[in-house]
């Protein structure tokens, strides 16, 4: 059998595993709304998904004054905390998670959630006893910065040149190249294929299921 090219595959949470992209859009627009500022569209609000939630809310929202952003993020959260509970994952999610771990993958999740908004999210999956580790944004530097995969191949004891970033963003793909691990997206998420085509990803899934092939024939 082929010696494997990758120990330590990392996953992003929200548009990646959890099929979350349109509701965190409408909490964003939502907390905006609260606070009768400019609503971002549909777009400028997809695209500062992954971001922690105060460098997403100066992100979508550029042109107010600083003071709103922690009211936005206080606003954001009410909304989604109202949600969060009812949102899926992604069909195949589950399965490929399962055959990734039965194949003797170390696991994670690098995420722009809050620690207390991924234990949440985990629990409500059943997914925690799943991962290896874990990184939040609210721990560590937000994305693309590569903190979060230097802390988790040190806490694991991997190697960069033999992790995988899997994510649905170009802070994702960023993280990936900035860190020196590989890096893969998946178009069914937040950001255009086109942006991330940009960042020359190892592959572009477009489904979970393509993800899954992949990682089996490639990684």
């Amino acid at each position: 059998m082929a010696k494997k090219q990758f120990d330590f595959i990392v996953f992003d949470w929200d548009g990646t595993l959890m099929d979350s992209t349109a509701t965190i859009v409408k909490c964003i627009q939502a907390a905006a709304r609260d606070l009768g500022l400019p609503v971002p569209d549909d777009s400028a609000a997809a695209y500062v998904i992954g971001l922690s939630l105060a460098e997403a809310m100066a992100a979508a929202l550029p042109d107010v004054d600083p003071k709103y952003y922690p009211r936005m993020v206080e606003r954001y959260r009410y909304h989604y905390l109202a949600k969060d509970h009812e949102l899926p994952l992604f069909n195949g999610v589950r399965e490929m998670l399962s055959d990734l771990a039965q194949q003797g993958y170390f696991l994670a999740v690098a995420t722009g959630k809050s620690r207390v908004g991924l234990s949440r999210a985990l629990h409500t999956a059943n997914l925690t006893s799943v991962f290896d580790a874990t990184r939040c944004s609210d721990e560590t530097f937000s994305k693309p910065h590569p903190a979060m995969l230097q802390e988790l191949t040190r806490e694991l004891g991997q190697e960069m040149q033999r992790t995988l970033m899997i994510g649905d963003t170009t802070h994702d793909l960023q993280m990936a190249a900035n860190a020196g691990a590989g890096g893969v997206a998946v178009e069914y998420g937040a950001h255009a294929p086109s942006l991330l085509a940009a960042l020359n990803p190892l592959y572009s899934a477009s489904s979970v299921h393509e993800l899954h092939q992949w990682l089996n024939q490639h990684a």
